[in-house]
């Protein structure tokens, strides 16, 4: 994964086997992620790298993601419940994601066309970081897979370290385990991530 932030606009994030060659998803946008990088910093936001992108912070609080994919870039939002979204102008970045979150290109001329409305939504998440706001936490119930249930009651250390997990650390173990049809594989997923939920780890953090 990059540590220099100009790797990202020039060769990407380094997340895989596709860095620094010209099949990169950063590189059909790379003109949009210029553009959007520039709309950023213009707004007084001060640029960082997180997670091998670059991330926009305001008042101690990280506000805003850049990424690239095959099909589109996005400006995601750190803080996503607290945007109004007005004009309809983010979106979801999935089934599983409780609040409309980003803003997705698909042209690289979207960020000018875009750029009022764009500004609006970094300025209202810069103005929630300003003044202390913070989203009201959503209680949701997670539900277990019947495997994943079986294993916790067979391995007591697994069930504390799981249970002492961030409710968002236990629902990406959830979406994780029902993404495989079949019982056997979930199985196996769980025995592959039982060092991970011992760490205190997502399922997507390594």
């Amino acid at each position: 994964m990059i540590t220099d932030i100009e790797d990202y606009f020039t060769l990407g994030c380094g997340r895989c086997e596709r860095f620094a060659t010209p099949d990169c998803s950063t590189r059909p946008w790379a003109a949009g992620l210029l553009a959007l990088r520039a709309l950023c910093r213009d707004m007084g936001l001060e640029e960082t790298l997180k997670w091998g992108h670059p991330c926009y912070r305001h008042a101690g609080r990280n506000i805003a993601l850049i990424g690239a994919f095959r099909q589109d870039f996005r400006l995601s939002f750190l803080n996503a419940s607290l945007l109004s979204n007005r004009d309809g102008l983010l979106e979801k970045q999935g089934p599983n994601t409780q609040h409309s979150d980003m803003i997705r290109f698909t042209d690289n001329a979207q960020v000018a066309q875009k750029q009022a409305g764009i500004r609006a939504c970094l300025q209202q998440a810069m103005d929630c970081a300003q003044q202390g706001i913070l989203p009201v936490r959503e209680a949701r119930d997670i539900v277990l897979p019947e495997e994943l249930v079986d294993a916790l009651d067979a391995d007591p250390q697994l069930a504390e370290a799981f249970h002492n997990l961030t409710p968002g650390r236990q629902r990406s173990y959830v979406i994780h385990l029902e993404a495989a049809k079949k019982p056997a594989t979930r199985t196996a997923r769980i025995l592959a991530c039982r060092e991970r939920i011992l760490a205190g780890k997502g399922a997507q953090e390594y």
